[in-house]
């Protein structure tokens, strides 16, 4: 088993920038892929971005593509994902998620098979 716990959430101005963390414990998650989502009361979940294995594979939806940059150390089983030019609209509940199913997932929500708890992220405009 493995677990994800997120940090990093707050609250920041519109224009500012945040850094979420994601740390997993339990077991490794070599050849894992992993992701962000993030779901905003009332609505769906929805994916923003995911990493390959090797980290040399990255996917952005489109509202985040060239604000937001996914990253992570494989050797510290740490996850992270750097927001900036942030708005109002990014105000959502971000999860950490990631996929014993294969090394490369993108963006299906069903192709992931761990979730964390989620952290809050509050942009004020």
């Amino acid at each position: 088993q493995v677990q994800l716990v997120e940090s990093g959430g707050g609250r920041v101005q519109a224009g500012g920038s945040l850094t979420l963390s994601c740390a997993a414990s339990g077991r490794s998650f070599g050849g894992f892929s992993m992701a962000w989502f993030r779901q905003i009361p009332g609505k769906e979940r929805e994916w923003v971005a995911s990493i390959t294995w090797t980290g040399g594979t990255t996917y952005y939806s489109n509202s985040a593509k060239g604000r937001f940059t996914i990253s992570r150390d494989n050797a510290k089983n740490t996850l992270e994902l750097r927001m900036n030019s942030l708005k109002p609209e990014d105000t959502a509940v971000y999860y950490c998620a990631g996929s014993s199913y294969s090394d490369d997932v993108g963006a299906p929500q069903s192709g992931y098979n761990y979730w964390g708890r989620g952290t809050q992220v509050t942009v004020s405009s």
